[in-house]
């Protein structure tokens, strides 16, 4: 007997519907178990666990030869996401379960050996996917993903369960199973966003410093900062994710996804609320920054999406791992070709680095003498290609405290009065670009920048002697004018003067001076 169950994985970012098969040819004491369709090391082992799980919950295993497909049979199937609904598949071509609704429904979860049902990884994809789907009726989730399912289970029923035993007795008719309530996310995160977070209010001092942060959140502009140690980088960096505009629901969805196929999602929070912020540490490989394995999941750009790549020691970075952000902040995605196909991953972040000007940390400061030679200053900067710097938008220089400012308590503005003005100033960016696919002006292309950041002769003499004095490149040019637009932005003003340019310039004043 042959019996049809649904299932679902993941390739890439979205999940595909897996039609699994369940034949057993003959009967006979011994039980021999083949499972097709290009399954991985964990499918494999999954008949192991079903058959287990089968006997814990008290009924006869299917004997003989066992014959399990996984349609479509060309594309590989990894994950132990198939253990519930090969459970099932095999009860129903036993002769076990016979309820005709079976094929109405998408199945997903891993099995202990006891029968206990486990959450697994990219369940919000999975119910995203079949919500769409006009054959699926119902979804079959564990108990620890049911909250992230119900999120995105629109107009299908979505039912929790624990143990294989309570899947049987539901499908049998002797016990019923309660859907879950669909989880309305905005209500859902509201008390989330009451949590309080760091705030900017906090900060000593640091004013050109949170200015240049402000400009960068209003345009989703990158930012580097260089300084000694003991400055304050890290922690202003931290304080950033709290003055970006709150995540849209289609962002929140697609930030979420990505988590949720890491496997990054808890039962405490099923779905992001607020924009990401990632901190790799220096010695993260190029695979986990962009995606590996041999069916690659995303990596640390794609996690921030939508939110902040923080880089802290920008130097200590492996050079092949710096080089391969040049595409993804442009392209503002990551594409990854393996044999087993190629690869889309989202990466529309903003990057935030940091790191002190010297191997030692002191090169310039008045408060401690710098001890490294002329070669190792450049040889650790050197560490940074010209091209990254280029899409850098903005470069700073984070000086020490002095005395007074240690001794005094913080005077400046709160994270949300600062927000403020971010979420004005991306306001008339979406109006201004509401008929074009960019968001934020540093999305700007070459034709954008010329039709909404014209200058006046008089700007254009200021550039002209930046340009020849700083010796800035053609695209570090585009990058003052599109940092010069969103200053204008957050002064609500719409043409830009030579104040705008002015500021923005000062902006990559470093180019020169340490490059």
């Amino acid at each position: 007997m042959i019996s049809r169950i649904y299932s679902s994985a993941i390739l890439g970012v979205d999940a595909y519907k897996v039609e699994i098969e369940v034949n057993v040819v003959g009967r006979g004491k011994e039980t021999y178990v083949n499972v097709v369709g290009l399954p991985d090391n964990a499918v494999k082992e999954s008949k192991d666990r079903v058959f287990s799980a089968i006997e814990a919950s008290g009924l006869p295993c299917p004997r003989g030869k066992v014959v399990v497909n996984l349609a479509p049979a060309d594309i590989k199937k990894e994950g132990v996401a198939f253990d519930l609904p090969i459970a099932v598949g095999m009860l129903a071509a036993n002769g076990i379960l016979k309820n005709k609704t079976l094929g109405k429904g998408l199945f997903i979860g891993e099995l202990a050996l006891n029968g206990v049902i486990r959450k697994v990884k990219g369940t919000l994809p999975v119910v995203l996917n079949a919500s769409k789907d006009p054959e699926v009726d119902f979804v079959v989730v564990p108990k620890e993903n049911s909250v992230e399912a119900a999120i995105a289970a629109e107009g299908k029923v979505v039912y929790a369960v624990t143990h294989l035993k309570e899947v049987i007795d539901f499908f049998s008719g002797k016990t019923s199973i309660q859907p879950v309530k669909r989880v309305d996310i905005n209500s859902y995160t509201a008390g989330l966003r009451n949590i309080k977070e760091t705030d900017f209010a906090d900060v000593k001092g640091q004013l050109f410093v949170k200015r240049a942060l402000e400009i960068a959140a209003a345009g989703g502009h990158n930012l580097l900062m260089i300084g000694p140690p003991g400055t304050g980088k890290s922690m202003l960096a931290k304080r950033l994710a709290g003055i970006l505009p709150p995540l849209k629901l289609e962002e929140a969805l697609e930030v979420t996804k990505t988590h949720s196929i890491v496997g990054l999602l808890s039962p405490e929070t099923p779905i992001i609320y607020k924009r990401p912020f990632r901190s790799p540490h220096h010695s993260i490989s190029d695979a986990g920054l962009l995606g590996g394995q041999s069916i690659p999941t995303p990596g640390e750009i794609s996690l921030a999406h939508n939110g902040v790549l923080f880089l802290d020691e920008l130097p200590e970075f492996k050079r092949n791992v710096l080089e391969v952000l040049r595409q993804p902040l442009e392209n503002e995605r990551v594409t990854i070709s393996r044999a087993s196909g190629t690869f889309t991953f989202p990466a529309n972040f903003m990057l935030i680095a940091a790191m002190n000007p010297c191997p030692c940390g002191y090169f310039g400061s008045n408060t401690k003498e710098c001890r490294c030679s002329t070669y190792q200053i450049q040889r650790y900067r050197n560490k940074i290609s010209g091209p990254l710097l280029d899409r850098i938008d903005i470069h700073i220089e984070v000086q020490p405290l002095n005395e007074d400012e240690i001794l005094s308590l913080p005077t400046g503005e709160s994270s949300s009065e600062i927000r403020e003005r971010v979420k004005g100033a991306r306001i008339l960016q979406s109006e201004r670009f509401k008929n074009l696919p960019v968001h934020s002006n540093s999305q700007m292309e070459a034709g954008d920048v010329q039709k909404y950041c014209r200058i006046e002769s008089e700007c254009k003499n200021y550039l002209k002697n930046a340009i020849r004095e700083l010796q800035l490149s053609a695209r570090a040019y585009d990058r003052i004018l599109k940092v010069a637009r969103t200053i204008a932005d957050l002064a609500g003003e719409e043409i830009l003067s030579l104040d705008h340019i002015a500021e923005a310039v000062q902006y990559r004043s470093l180019d020169r001076r340490l490059w």
